[in-house]
């Protein structure tokens, strides 16, 4: 029987990264991410440094890009890691984007130092198509396997079959009709089961309502003639909001033609681009668009910010002017990059408004923001108290997480179910409220809610 070891997102909803062992010993690691918010406090090194033994850890296998599952690559090669790294076509793809990002942003920018990263990682990544079983170097008579997550491009649950056991790992699932991706199947089979819970107590609204509700709230934060920001992740959430506003201009539901679609991250403008790119991994919806000679995620109002210079014209000028805008930028839980800008220069401004379409972690500027500006609070943003008097919104429906229905159902739609779930990846409540529902489902089954 394999062991499994968790070394993040035991505690909350960031630092996913998890352990299988062999009963050779011999092991390999699911994730490597970052911990964030208040995950992150009194671990002042703790997201930058692999506290556990690398010595039996032949190999790692990526689920998605996003920081929290894949920010600590670059301390696990520092470390000395020197396995293969495993991840979908996708995945590999921007991968590097993603990292490069994080070590401008946490560690150096010595373009030196971030292209030894890089030339390190490139030898190390084996792109993996989706449905493949393949064998893991390093770890005899064990296979992987990727399959569609619908989270974001390229994301994956993983299939690992080893010493006779059939171990999922559920990554991050996305939400059923989420735009671009297609929903993700339960597989035929799974011994034992480690499953993600971010929503596992919550209902998100149903697609169609969800974007009659973004286009009422952003119709009435327009009436204040300012801007709508809108903190959302350089990938996925970026893209997927944009194919939503494009659906909503296309049907003229609408008199947007004086609005400025605003993408403030040079990030999530590289990654706009590559899933353009990437089209034939669209759904059905998204390419029949595309044959119609519609282009989702570069239409006319579409204005891209590049530069830093170019970053303050547009927050200043927004700030002076009140011109109407809806401004999309990152961090999508308000952590750091240039929706802080925005932010600081319009919370305390009543013509703004802050729409939240994403988890917000407990200890972010988000959280407060979501928590405290409907009261007419404040919050501090980088040591600096910001007056809220912003209009602040939240539509949990444009989560690229799973609900609680979602998630139930993908473990009651496996054929064969697990002796075993584990339940990572939420907050306490999130956890409690999954186990109870998939106890229902699988009353044979061991629930387990591990700690760090």
């Amino acid at each position: 029987m394999v062991t499994i070891t968790h070394h993040g997102a035991v505690n909350g909803v960031t630092g996913s990264c998890h352990q299988l062992t062999l009963d050779s010993g011999e092991a390999l690691l699911v994730d490597c991410g970052m911990f964030q918010g208040a995950e992150s406090v009194n671990r002042e090194e703790g997201d930058k440094v692999i506290d556990f033994p690398l010595d039996d850890i032949k190999a790692l296998l990526v689920t998605h890009c996003h920081i929290d599952h894949v920010g600590r690559i670059p301390f696990l090669l520092a470390a000395g890691f020197d396995g293969p790294i495993y991840a979908t076509q996708a995945t590999a793809h921007l991968l590097p984007l993603v990292l490069e990002d994080a070590i401008k942003v946490g560690v150096s920018r010595d373009k030196r130092l971030i292209q030894k990263v890089l030339a390190r990682l490139a030898s190390l990544l084996r792109p993996i198509p989706d449905d493949q079983w393949f064998d893991i170097e390093g770890l005899p008579k064990t296979k992987g396997r990727f399959r569609v997550a619908g989270h974001i491009l390229g994301s994956a649950f993983i299939e690992i079959d080893a010493n006779s056991e059939r171990v999922l790992f559920s990554g991050d699932l996305g939400a059923t009709y989420s735009p671009l991706l297609a929903a993700p199947k339960a597989p035929y089979r799974a011994d034992r089961v480690v499953i993600e819970s971010t929503y596992g107590d919550k209902l998100h609204e149903g697609r169609r309502n969800r974007r009659k509700l973004l286009r009422k709230t952003i119709e009435q934060c327009l009436k204040n003639r300012g801007a709508v920001l809108i903190p959302a992740f350089s990938i996925g959430r970026t893209q997927e909001l944009l194919y939503e506003i494009e659906e909503i201009i296309h049907r003229k539901q609408v008199d947007w033609a004086d609005l400025d679609v605003i993408i403030d991250s040079p990030l999530a403008a590289k990654f706009t681009a590559h899933y353009r790119a990437l089209s034939h991994l669209w759904d059905a919806e998204a390419r029949v668009k595309l044959s119609a000679g519609r282009h989702p995620l570069a239409f006319d109002q579409m204005i891209t910010i590049d530069s830093h210079q170019a970053h303050m014209k547009c927050v200043n000028h927004i700030k002076e002017t009140g011109r109407p805008s809806i401004v999309i930028a990152a961090s999508g839980m308000c952590a750091g990059g240039r929706i802080l800008n925005y932010l600081k220069a319009l919370l305390p401004d009543e013509r703004t408004d802050v729409l939240f379409v994403g988890y917000q972690a407990q200890g972010t500027p988000g959280r407060d923001i979501q928590t405290y500006g409907p009261k007419g609070g404040y919050v501090y943003m980088d040591g600096e108290r910001v007056d809220i008097r912003a209009g602040v919104h939240t539509i949990s429906g444009y989560s690229a997480h799973a609900d609680q229905s979602n998630l139930v159902r993908f473990v009651k739609r496996i054929y064969r179910k697990p002796h075993e779930i584990r339940i990572v990846h939420g907050d306490d409540e999130a956890k409690q409220a999954l186990a109870r529902e998939l106890a229902a489902i699988v009353p044979d089954a061991t629930i387990l809610i591990p700690k760090g």
